[in-house]
């Protein structure tokens, strides 16, 4: 609606007075002078697509050809980086329980919010991850760093029905919390990248493909439904970019 509204102020006609070329002119618009990211021109094209496609008939808006998205590579943190956010949080055992297990078991935030401690299996070192992105269950790997700082905060917390719990009885603790504590420990530790918590989850799958973990485990590990997915890694690991020789290599000595 808001789209469609702002179209048509922007054309000054009536919806069965518009052209094609009215369309055009709106999306550049948007494009040049707006700088729309691609995400909203698609929501855009979506919405005329469907007044002027479906409720009115018209066909000219499926000339409109989509923009493809920009395909961003994500910030991996390094091990020395991560180190220190791990180590930044003043509040130990809890804030430090739930970073650790985030990087290291490669979980999303609105994941280890919502863990159970049943769903830690300390014998077989590993974590049950339930009714999550796209409704599936996964194991992912559990640390024994992690668990130990995990059994510290257990005896200090008790916790009950969620592993984290939140500020209000029997609620578990919010991704907006877990967001402002790892802010708050990016910024202890010095850490100047355009990081978020999902960064960890990057770094997790950027350091196992580093270390020669298949890419089909990473996968599974993480739990993306597809293989396109994990491969973005690929393009971010430094493993295959160090085995290409600098042509700098040849003349460093006639430089130094």
């Amino acid at each position: 609606m808001r789209y469609n509204r702002d179209f048509l102020l922007f054309t000054g006609k009536k919806p069965k007075e518009i052209e094609n070329d009215d369309v055009k002119k709106y999306l550049y618009y948007m494009v040049e002078r707006k700088k729309v990211a691609v995400s909203t021109l698609n929501i855009i094209i979506n919405a005329l697509k469907f007044y002027y496609g479906e409720v009115l008939g018209k066909k000219f808006i499926y000339e409109v050809k989509r923009p493809k998205k920009n395909k961003k590579l994500p910030v991996v943190l390094s091990t020395e980086e991560v180190y220190k956010i791990l180590n930044a949080p003043s509040n130990i055992n809890k804030h430090k329980a739930i970073l650790m297990l985030i990087y290291s078991a490669g979980l999303r935030v609105g994941e280890v919010v919502k863990l159970r401690p049943a769903d830690i299996d300390s014998e077989r070192g590993l974590i049950h991850i339930k009714g999550s992105k796209g409704r599936k269950d996964r194991y992912t790997i559990l640390s024994q760093t992690a668990l130990k700082i995990l059994k510290e905060y257990y005896k200090q917390y008790k916790p009950g029905k969620w592993l984290f719990e939140g500020a209000k009885p029997g609620r578990n603790i919010t991704v907006r919390t877990v967001q402002v504590i790892f802010k708050q420990a990016c910024k202890k530790a010095g850490i100047n990248k355009k990081v978020t918590v999902h960064t960890l989850r990057h770094s997790f799958a950027t350091y196992l493909l580093e270390s020669g973990v298949d890419l089909r485990y990473i996968q599974e590990l993480l739990g993306h439904k597809s293989s396109k997915t994990t491969e973005i890694y690929t393009h971010v690991s430094k493993t295959s970019l160090a085995k290409i020789k600098n042509p700098l290599y040849n003349i460093r000595e006639e430089l130094t």
